[in-house]
């Protein structure tokens, strides 16, 4: 059994809420021990942390790889390799393949391939209804036998809302998680940004945030009718907020989630219509933004991810309303998400419960905690190292990723999965 040991290091737990030195022990895969930051005893291994942070590695929930269909945006391979290079130890991946991820074969084929290629966890989610076309459900049970860990159509909304409450009823019977992307339709079909003078003065087709308010409104209705276990996949307006805190005032068994770039930038990202700033849903206000950062910061907000959407160059070298949605993550996750820690609005412990412990427990996994017989799935990070992000040094296929030439702080310098170092420089 070999013992390694990652001494002087500052621990990030997000369970207890606590920042201090100290070291950790590594045994057989699992967190074996927490020690002071320079123990004495016989190990096999000591790496040097040089002062540097230590937290659990990031479950990043909603990445796109492109296998099947489209291997040339994204593989298992290069999703593993970008993830182990940014602190994801586990991935959580979405079901819009082509064919998507309907059937226990698609599926066993996905783990398949995610166990051969990726040095990190895969975790796949299957698909609500066949084909995501919201029109009649998967066979729920035997996707979850072959592996499924939720069930959604990403970002394809059941419009049928008959449909949507079989499934939910259907997956409360089995205890599944059903994830759902909270948007109408209706109002949100064909817009690219969201609604208000900047949008009006670019000329782009726009939808209200109370579009989104409409649709979480309707999920939440249903959850309360079947008693559920519900996943908003990306909650992002200030109107959206006093919804979701009333449905979990009332017990209703709903989290929900918010990726980096919308609480990172806003909509006057998009006045240079540059198309790698074109997300569903749009890029939100300032002041949508603000609000979903202090939602984050108490709680309100459980998860951020990254909604890694590989697309490749043909597709976004088009005019903004006709390139195609999406941006690449896994690498710029927790670069981006640290500047909301150097800009004092969440502390270290608050930003991996989001990253890390609130997806673990959404999940029913046991990581994303600093405690012993935890799995060692780790990130040695650097707080402040700057760079200046360079697209082409990425490691995903896709490098569409907003953040091209932004300065950044914080670096990874070291990620392990069930104990194996994966990556860092």
């Amino acid at each position: 059994m070999t013992r390694t040991l990652i001494r002087d290091v500052r621990l990030i737990d997000p369970e207890g809420g606590t920042d201090q030195p100290g070291a950790l022990l590594i045994e057989d895969g699992l967190i074996a021990d927490l020690l002071p930051p320079d123990p004495e005893g016989d190990f096999d291994e000591v790496i040097d942390g040089n002062g540097k942070h230590l937290a659990p590695g990031i479950v990043d929930w909603g990445v796109k790889v492109s296998e099947p269909g489209e291997r040339h945006k994204e593989s298992f391979r290069s999703a593993g390799l970008a993830a182990a290079a940014g602190g994801v130890t586990t991935i959580v991946t979405r079901p819009d393949t082509l064919p998507a991820i309907d059937t226990p074969e698609t599926l066993e084929f996905v783990a398949r391939r995610a166990a051969a290629d990726s040095p990190v966890h895969v975790l796949p989610m299957a698909a609500l209804t066949k084909g995501r076309e919201g029109r009649e459900m998967t066979e729920i049970a035997f996707l979850r036998d072959a592996g499924a860990v939720a069930f959604t159509d990403g970002d394809r909304v059941t419009e049928d809302t008959r449909v949507l409450a079989r499934a939910l009823t259907y997956a409360r019977g089995l205890g599944a998680l059903v994830v759902t992307h909270v948007q109408d339709p209706g109002l949100s079909r064909g817009a690219v940004m969201t609604s208000g003078k900047f949008a009006s003065l670019r000329g782009l087709p726009a939808v209200s945030p109370m579009a989104e308010r409409i649709g979480l409104e309707r999920d939440l209705a249903l959850l309360e009718m079947t008693r559920a276990r519900l996943h908003a996949d990306q909650v992002t307006t200030a109107a959206s907020l006093p919804s979701l805190l009333r449905a979990k005032e009332q017990g209703l068994d709903v989290t929900a989630g918010i990726s980096v770039h919308h609480l990172t930038l806003n909509d006057f990202d998009v006045g240079d219509y540059r198309t790698f700033f074109k997300l569903v849903p749009p890029l939100r206000q300032e002041e949508d933004r603000e609000a979903a950062v202090e939602a984050l910061a108490s709680g309100l907000i459980d998860t951020l991810g990254s909604m890694h959407t590989p697309q490749d160059e043909e597709s976004k070298r088009l005019p903004f309303e006709g390139a195609a949605p999406g941006a690449v993550g896994l690498e710029t996750l927790l670069p981006a998400s640290l500047r909301l820690v150097h800009a004092g609005r969440l502390s270290l412990p608050q930003l991996f419960r989001a990253l890390s412990l609130n997806p673990s427990r959404c999940l029913g996994l046991p990581t994303g905690r600093l405690r012993k017989g935890a799995p060692a799935d780790l990130v040695l990070f650097d707080l402040h190292a700057p760079f200046v992000l360079d697209r082409w040094r990425m490691l995903s296929k896709s490098k569409n990723t907003p953040f091209d030439g932004a300065r950044l702080q914080g670096r990874v310098r070291g990620t392990w999965v069930a104990g194996r170092r994966v990556g860092g420089a």
